[in-house]
Formats: structure tokens, sequence, C-alpha cells
């Protein structure tokens, strides 16, 4: 006997007799803090919002409890604060719900209108939004996922609070702008006692390689800027202080290859003509757009942007598979803005998925006028890789430890740039302060003294007013007297310890530094 019997016909509509609402259960709400994001992805999202709201300044803020008024020494909070447009009351309620934004704008980096809230309790327990407009009051709402999950209830946050924050960074927002606060952020409760500094140092660098690569097209605009800060939750003292620099992956100084980019175009049905902008990349470059922003064999293939937004940072999207021989090639392709059968973006906006239709397009892919085929770039990138792999290497420099905190951002790409960084390695940092010497020993007669354990050069505060031209000192400056210091530096800050050759190296640059200081404010003076 059969299992079932076949109907007599097939019926292509599915019959229904009524219909009910069936609104989320509040659980729901847990499948937001398990979206697989990044923390700098993360972060990431929260500037997109930032852009989409106009803003020209945004602040990624650390804060730290350094223990020095009682306690351990912490992370507390994280803040992102920009001078954006800000939102009314009626606003905060649409950004605070999970899919509240129905349309965005043609130009609008948003979505799907729930980065907000799975970007931040993804990393959070606790997520507060307070914002203010030109004609409106400051207002905020904050989500604590153990409440949301059991009712989705949303608190309403105290007005006057609201006001305090924004007074707060008042140097930011200023009339109007709007600062999402991260508490109980799950990373930070697991930073083992001593280790703050380190936490701090390698999730500032990820963060600032993520943002400066993804966003490098607004980045490079001279009125879009990004800093991120360390600063102490008590003093409001800045610790840390690193504007994000654009990260182009196609910021290269010269082509790898004559008669390169070049423009192909591919008619992809269902979208049209879209426009590829291949490059080949010089061989064996040092610069941090080559090789700094993950593995090589990553980041070859397709770089897609929407709406500027880098969306995904290499790759073949199932077209061909990576290979060594092209670790030179990297394609620019801009995406249609609109939503459309081919170009699928993740929520993470962390890569792209594409259809068939792409892969037959880049197959009659030509550059107009000329015939060249987009399968004739990719032999070009090959070759031109195998021609450099068969000339003798180049003269390489010897790897050095990495600038950290207190140089400059441009200086220290710079000097990645130039120099092949030791991975793994703890950065060597700068810092002013009143020189701690032997009984016997005039401070005045150093101009800073090393610390090598924990890879810190300890500058003469009695100096800093050499290097800064009567303008008040911020925690990257004097670059040229630091870069220098780095140069010299290195290599003793690489050995297991410091022998007595560079201790008298070390007491000799002292000597003639604090002499050149001396004749420049004697000039100054004079």
């Amino acid at each position: 006997m059969p299992l079932h019997q076949p109907p007599s016909a097939w019926q292509f509509e599915v019959p229904t007799t009524g219909s009910k609402q069936l609104p989320p259960a509040a659980r729901s709400f847990e499948s937001l803090t398990h979206q697989g994001y990044g923390f700098e992805a993360a972060i990431a999202d929260l500037i997109d919002n930032s852009i989409d709201a106009g803003a020209h300044n945004v602040v990624v803020s650390f804060l730290r409890d350094t223990g020095e008024h009682g306690g351990r020494d912490r992370l507390v909070s994280l803040l992102v604060i920009d001078d954006g447009q800000g939102m009314d009351e009626a606003g905060l309620d649409t950004a605070m719900t999970v899919g509240g934004q129905e349309t965005y704008s043609a130009g609008a980096l948003g979505r799907f209108g729930a980065g907000l809230k799975a970007a931040s309790l993804s990393h959070a327990d606790s997520l507060t939004l307070i914002s203010r407009t030109k004609r409106s009051p400051s207002a905020g709402r904050r989500w604590l996922t153990a409440r949301a999950q059991a009712d989705f209830t949303c608190d309403i946050v105290d007005s006057g609070y609201c006001q305090n924050l924004v007074d707060r960074y008042d140097g930011i927002i200023g009339w109007h702008g709007t600062i999402v606060r991260w508490d109980q952020v799950r990373a930070f409760e697991t930073i083992t006692a001593g280790q703050t500094d380190r936490y701090l140092n390698d999730a500032i660098e990820r963060l600032e390689t993520h943002l400066g690569l993804y966003l490098h097209r607004f980045l490079a605009r001279d009125d879009f800027h990004v800093d991120i800060v360390v600063e102490d939750v008590h003093t409001r003292e800045e610790l840390d202080h690193r504007g994000v620099e654009p990260i182009d992956p196609f910021g290269y100084r010269v082509t790898g290859r004559p008669g390169y980019p070049r423009e192909y175009v591919a008619p992809v049905e269902g979208v049209g003509d879209i426009t590829l902008t291949a490059h080949i990349w010089p061989p064996k470059s040092p610069l941090v757009a080559f090789r700094g922003i993950g593995p090589l064999a990553e980041r070859q293939g397709f770089y897609l942007y929407r709406n500027d937004r880098l969306v995904q940072a290499g790759g073949w999207n199932d077209t061909r598979s990576a290979e060594g021989h092209l670790a030179l090639a990297r394609i620019a392709v801009d995406l249609p803005p609109e939503p459309n059968d081919v170009f699928a973006l993740t929520v993470k906006k962390d890569g792209v998925q594409v259809t068939p239709a792409f892969a037959r397009g880049l197959e009659k892919a030509t550059v107009p006028g000329t015939g060249h085929t987009f399968a004739e770039y990719l032999h070009e990138a090959e070759a031109t890789y195998r021609e450099a792999a068969k000339r003798r290497t180049e003269v390489r420099r010897p790897s050095a430890v990495p600038p950290g905190k207190g140089i400059d951002p441009k200086l220290k790409r710079t000097l990645r740039d130039e120099l092949p960084q030791l991975e793994g390695a703890d950065p060597i940092t700068f810092t002013w302060a009143r020189l701690d010497v032997p009984p016997g020993v005039d401070s005045a007669d150093l101009l800073f003294t090393i610390d090598h354990k924990e890879r810190t050069v300890i500058l003469n505060k009695d100096y800093r007013h050499a290097f800064n031209g009567g303008r008040r000192g911020g925690s990257n400056d004097a670059p040229v007297l630091k870069s220098m210091l780095y140069l010299m530096l290195n290599e003793i800050f690489q050995k297991e310890r410091v022998s007595a050759n560079q201790t008298d190296k070390i007491a000799l640059w002292n000597s003639v530094l604090v002499s050149a200081v001396r004749a420049e404010l004697a000039r100054t003076e004079g």
C-alpha cells in the first residue's frame, strides 16, 4: 500500500483559510548577540551610521580606570561619538527597534536596520544610545541583553544624564550628534591583571587597520576624520590618541605593469554593465596597503564597494581559486547601490554573495575600444609575478620592532611601510615624564631614558617645550625626535638585555642631543 495517495492535480498556489499575527518571542533578541560580528567589523558598522548621519568627526573612545583612584586597572566602557545630525525621541525609538528603519536613501550605508543592535550586542550586554539634534534636547535609550531577551523592554535614559554625557564631549558634538555607549563589554572582562596595555595596543592596531581599509575612501576626504583614544575615566586625560589614516588597497606608488590600471566592462545579466578597474601591484612591495592588511592569498581578487564603502577586501567569489601567482591582482568594483538579484551583501558588510551571472559576465568582460579581455589581465598579472620571482632579490632591510603609542599615525605608517616588522613583537612606545635617575645624576643632562623590559622610551618632560614651538604638546608630538630615537634604539630593544656597549651609546646620544637642545633653546630665547 503506498505511503500517500497523490492528488489528482498539482496545486500551484497553497490554499489558505485566514491569517493571524505571530510576533517574535522575546528570546529571539538573543539571536542578535550571535551574529558573528568581529570587534573591528562591529565598530565599523557603528561608524557607518555616523557617516549616514552626515558626521565629519567620529571618535572611538576606550574608557580606562587606571586603578590610581582605587580598584584595579581595567577597561570600563567603549564609546563611539559623532557630530552627525543626531536623533530626536522618535528617531531613537526607530534606531533601537530591530529592523525599525524600513527605508534608506540611495547613498546610505545602512541596509537591514539591524546593524547597531547586532554589532553592539555581539560584544556588550548593555547598549546605550544618546543623541541630540538642533531642534530637540538630549535623549537616550538603553538595551540590556538580559531584559530584552525576557520581554523586549527598552529603557528610557534619564534626560539629565543624557545632557551631562553630551556636555562631556561638547568639543565633538556641539549642537548635534550621537553617542553609542557599550558597557559590560565581554572582551574587556577577560583581560587579566597587568595585560590592559597589551590588549589595548593589539585591539587598537587591528581597529586602525580595519577602519583604515574598509573606510579608506571616506578617510581620504578632507572633511571626514576618525580618531581612536584611550581616556582616563576619572580625569578625562587622554592616555593614547591615534588618528585613523586611510589604507588604499590600490595605493601603490608605481604600477606593477605598464598600461595598468585598466577598466573592463562586464555585461552582467540582471544588473547591466559592471565596470572592473583592474590593477597589478608592483612585486615585492613593502607597503602596508599590500602586505599589512592580511595574507596575500586572501587579499588578491575583487574589492567590492557599495556607496564608496569597502564591503569585500579580496576573494574571487567562486569565479576561480586563489593562487600565489595572482598575488598582485586586485580589481575594484563599485556595486549598484540598489538591491538586485546578482550581488547580495551580508548583514555584517564583510562579503558579497554572487550568482553565476557574475562569472558569465567576467567571461565577456573587455576594455572598450581595445578588445583586451579580462582573461588576458589575469595572464599578465601572473606573468608579472613570475618575472619578478626570476630576478635577483633586492636588498632587504632588517626587521624592526613595530612603532607604538606616542608616534604620529602618519609617521607610524611610513615606518611600517619602509621597515619589515617583527611579527608578534611588543611595540616601542614613547612618553614624556620626569626622569627617574639614580642619586648623583642630574636629569637635566638627559634627554631620554629607556625601560628595556617595557619597551618604552621616556622623554625628559623638562625639554618638551623645545620641540613644540610654544604649542601645547599632544601624545603624538615631537615626531622628528621620536622617529630619530626609534631608528637609533630599535636594535637595542631587540636584544634580551642592554650591553655595556649599548649603555655607552645611550650616554653618548644623550650628551650630544642635550647639547643640541640647549643650543636650540639659546637661539630661540636670544
